[in-house]
């Protein structure tokens, strides 16, 4: 479709604020054309050299056509001084007579001037005005995209941090030279300090260490292409919080407000078990933050390069096979739909069966992966802008040890 262009004098002008300037200049030269029709050759040469000093101004480009119009005229009013009329200028003809010329003689270009500065000023004050709101909101914009952007520098940071944590750990145990510690002050940083339950399963030695820095931390997750390098820690937070799930929609691993908040399982799923079914929940930002870039699976292209996703528990390692890719959306709680964000156990295969044939038949595309009674899954849910309380959701089996 082709731009929307706004008229003024024959002349074209692409915003409606150009336009609007155009407007403005069309009554500044409507009032000096209706002057000009009885000026005499030194005030038309007086008001054409006002216009060329920009003594009087004009905002767009009528101003240079009624400065050529001025031009014409004094060229005919210096060949013929007895001309008929001036319909260049005037745009009608103005018959000349003794009365006329008496009225030429008079000294008309002070009003001139003053009427046509009059208006032309009441605009360039107006467009002051709104070029310092401009400004102020530039500038507020500016700031917020700037704050916007440390948060998710810091958010980086934090995870840096604790990837460099994990890998340390790993390191240790496998016997390879730990990574450079670069960031010991951040490392050092105050978060929520406490023990590990030492009811639950044995925690694996690269998480000892995050879980002194935070207690709430459940594992690791890493996916090619869609999460940084290193992974994101995934966090959880006890049934009987009553911020259990919503906590970490905007805070970060070490509990500041953060509006890209922290991936996070729901309170529902047991991990030590565990459940049948791990939900994992992040926002999906523009930035491409958390779970930003999850959709990139609506493309089975993007699969057939990144069948696997790798989620670590503190208690045990995890390699899990894409199987479902679907969208949805959240249903009213008295609705008997299908509803995979309160799947979370299986208790019999009839039922494992039912879920499974419910979230193949959404799936955009066949992965060729299935599961049986007995599998352990892991759903990763998102926001999804196509529609009201839209969901993206990716769901995969873990691989036999």
């Amino acid at each position: 479709m082709a731009p929307k262009v706004y008229i003024v004098e024959g002349r074209q002008f692409r915003t409606p604020a150009d336009a609007k300037l155009a407007e403005t200049d069309k009554k500044a030269i409507d009032l000096l054309r209706e002057k000009v029709k009885s000026m005499n050759l030194q005030q038309l040469t007086a008001l054409r050299n006002d216009i060329a000093n920009k003594k009087i101004k004009f905002h767009t480009i009528l101003g240079d056509d009624f400065l050529e119009e001025l031009d014409e005229l004094i060229r005919k009013e210096k060949r013929d001084p007895n001309a008929a009329g001036r319909k260049g200028v005037a745009g009608k003809t103005a018959g000349k007579n003794d009365k006329d010329e008496s009225a030429a003689k008079k000294p008309v270009s002070a009003e001139v001037e003053a009427g046509a500065r009059a208006i032309l000023q009441k605009q360039e004050k107006r467009r002051r005005l709104i070029v310092a709101l401009s400004a102020v909101v530039a500038v507020i914009c500016i700031g917020y995209i700037g704050f916007y952007y440390w948060l998710d520098y810091r958010n980086s940071q934090t995870f840096s941090v604790l990837s460099t944590l994990k890998e340390n750990a790993d390191a240790e145990l496998s016997g390879k030279p730990a990574k450079p510690d670069k960031t010991q002050e951040e490392q050092t940083a105050t978060f929520t300090l406490d023990e590990v339950d030492t009811a639950l399963p044995e925690v694996l030695p690269e998480f000892e260490d995050l879980l002194k820095k935070n207690r709430n931390l459940i594992g690791w997750i890493k996916i090619a292409d869609i999460l940084s390098d290193e992974g994101l820690p995934v966090m959880q937070l006890s049934a009987d919080n009553p911020n259990a799930d919503s906590w970490y929609l905007n805070h970060s691993f070490d509990g500041k407000d953060n509006r890209n908040g922290t991936l996070f399982i729901d309170s529902g799923c047991d991990v030590a078990k565990p459940s049948t079914n791990l939900i994992i929940y992040g926002h999906h930002m523009k930035s491409g933050a958390m779970f930003g870039k999850l959709d990139k699976y609506e493309k089975e292209s993007f699969w057939e390069n990144h069948k696997t996703i790798s989620f670590d528990s503190i208690y045990e390692h995890g390699t899990y096979d894409v199987m479902y890719v679907f969208r949805t959306h959240l249903d009213t709680e008295d609705s008997i739909a299908f509803k995979y964000y309160q799947f979370y156990e299986a208790y019999s295969a009839v039922e494992f069966d039912s879920y499974m044939d419910e979230m193949a038949a959404m799936s955009l595309y066949d992965t060729g992966v299935t599961a049986e009674y007995g599998d352990h899954l892991i759903t990763l849910s998102t926001c999804d802008y196509e529609e009201a309380n839209g969901r993206f959701v990716v769901v995969a089996k873990k691989r036999e040890n």
